[in-house]
């Protein structure tokens, strides 16, 4: 054995203590660093919920008579657009609860059928706009960013026009004669058109 390196020097004691230390570091880090992402991400989950938002809701006869304007939602809790949304509108109803109404219907209620019956309701979550006397001004179908519902809302509490509002279809524009005019070529008179 050579005296020139000796296995228990103080220099490699002193390395050895430093990596001892450094690794025990580590992994305080990372065990620190673990919780932090698990309880953040815990925190970020929303508070929101469709069945908050449900039991907070005004029931749709006080909504059409309390002399406010209303937005109607027909949602399902199985419907992952609702659920995407339910914070946003969450965060809307507290911001204009005292100037209108929301109310929430859920489809998979039958006791809500006339209601889906009445404003055609083919898809979820399906918007309605209805005025302070209870009538529909439009309605909306699908994920809505929340700013153009914040912009439809806005317009709604104040009774102007809804900037986004989708209507459900075009129509042309018809009027009827009021009184029937004299044509011979009524259908009905194909009889006195044969002759014998």
């Amino acid at each position: 054995m050579s005296t020139d390196s000796p296995v228990n020097s103080p220099d490699k004691s002193e390395s050895s203590l430093g990596k001892r230390l450094r690794n025990f570091l580590v992994v305080m880090v990372a065990i620190a660093l673990s919780v932090a992402l698990v309880l953040g991400l815990r925190t970020e989950t929303t508070s929101a919920t469709l069945a908050k938002l449900s039991d907070t809701s005004i029931p749709l006869n006080v909504a059409v008579s309390n002399g406010k304007p209303s937005l109607v939602e027909f949602y399902a809790d199985w419907c992952t657009v609702c659920q995407k949304m339910a914070p946003d509108i969450a965060q809307l109803e507290t911001e204009y609860a005292d100037k209108m109404n929301f109310v929430m219907l859920n489809v998979d209620n039958t006791k809500w059928l006339p209601e889906m019956l009445k404003y055609r309701v083919d898809g979820i979550p399906h918007f309605v706009f209805l005025s302070k006397q209870g009538e529909t001004i439009a309605q909306a179908i699908g994920d809505q960013p929340r700013t153009i519902m914040a912009s439809n809302l806005e317009a709604l509490v104040t009774g102007s026009s809804l900037p986004y509002a989708q209507a459900s279809g075009k129509v042309s524009k018809f009027s009827a004669p009021v009184a029937p005019t004299a044509n011979q070529d009524d259908p009905r008179t194909h009889g006195s058109q044969v002759v014998n």
